[in-house]
């Protein structure tokens, strides 16, 4: 689709992200189930619930500007989650698999902010007050979840460097 206007690339990044979001929903509760850390499954699982009406908040964001809800191939985060995905089938040990998924989560977590922060501007001026509220709500939750995992990355690094320091002391 060609984008000549301000209304068509908000209309292309809403798809996109409805792709992005859907994608989630299917990715996070295999996280939730990977991560061997309980609070970081924890933090997945919840997200994923939080991601379920981030995908409804999108769908009556379609209706508000009058087209289908139809989702548009999102390149940036299908390589976001197959960097996970690569990481899950490499690491050896929990941890350090637990530290892996994290960084990537936050790795997706700052792409759903960067595209939610620029919609909520689009949709204020074009004149969506509703999709614009909407859209901050969904913005509100990435960055709380951005936050959590912010919270509990010293934990899980923690952890998944304690092994490499017993690798070193043995080798001593």
């Amino acid at each position: 689709m060609a984008l000549s206007n301000l209304e068509d690339l908000f209309h292309e990044t809403l798809r996109d992200m409805y792709y992005a979001e859907k994608k989630l929903v299917r990715t996070l509760p295999k996280l939730a189930k990977a991560a061997s850390n309980e609070d970081l499954s924890e933090a997945f699982s919840s997200h994923a619930e939080e991601t379920r009406g981030q995908v409804g908040r999108l769908e009556e964001i379609f209706k508000m500007i009058e087209k289908a809800a139809r989702s548009k191939k999102c390149p940036a985060m299908d390589g976001l989650i197959e960097e996970g995905s690569e990481l899950l089938e490499e690491a050896e040990e929990d941890a350090v698999k637990d530290a892996g998924i994290l960084a990537a989560a936050q790795a997706v977590e700052h792409y759903e902010i960067a595209r939610y922060g620029a919609l909520v501007e689009w949709a204020k001026l074009l004149g969506h007050d509703d999709a614009a509220e909407l859209l901050e709500e969904s913005l509100n939750e990435e960055k709380a979840a951005d936050e959590l995992l912010t919270s509990l990355s010293e934990v899980v690094n923690s952890a998944s460097n304690t092994g490499d320091d017993e690798d070193r002391e043995a080798a001593e």
